[in-house]
């Protein structure tokens, strides 16, 4: 019996957790940050945002890859696996920081050293109670995580009393 199946479900929740935790740094930077109208590239500071992806293995990677060309290029081929098995070794989920495109607050300010000359000054785009809001979900998730964590640990602890 292969033991790494046995440890999927803790990896997920592990990976899930990091990601989350990348997504609750983000959060905490943007909550820093939001008054900051000028950072080192010259402009107000750009809120960050974690965007999620599925992790695969480097394995299953190659092998749907492989599956897929030659699906393609013959429809009498034979896939080396079927498409299931190969889904089955997803190695959780990452996260990755990109910077939000949307447009500055504009403000009326023209006593603020980074004011126009109308007056008017560029402020982040970040909004503080979204930011919240994010933040509880972000937080409540990495605790979904660690009790799926605690509960595959509590079945594998459980299964070795037998």
């Amino acid at each position: 019996m292969e033991i790494d199946p046995l440890f999927a479900g803790m990896n997920a929740s592990t990976t899930g957790m990091t990601a989350q935790r990348k997504r609750m740094n983000a959060i905490a930077e943007n909550l820093a940050n939001a008054e900051t109208t000028r950072t080192a590239t010259g402009e107000p500071y750009r809120r960050k945002q974690a965007v999620f992806n599925e992790k695969i293995d480097f394995d299953s990677a190659l092998i749907s890859a492989v599956n897929n060309k030659l699906q393609r290029t013959d429809t009498y081929h034979i896939p080396g696996q079927d498409q299931e098995s190969a889904r089955m070794r997803m190695a959780g989920v990452e996260a990755n920081i990109v910077e939000d495109q949307s447009d500055f607050q504009l403000v009326y300010d023209p006593e603020h050293p980074d004011a126009d000359e109308d007056g008017v000054v560029r402020m982040p785009n970040v909004d503080i109670v979204k930011e919240m809001t994010e933040l509880i979900a972000a937080s409540r998730a990495f605790e979904a995580n660690v009790t799926a964590f605690n509960a595959t640990k509590g079945m594998m602890k459980k299964a070795l009393e037998l």
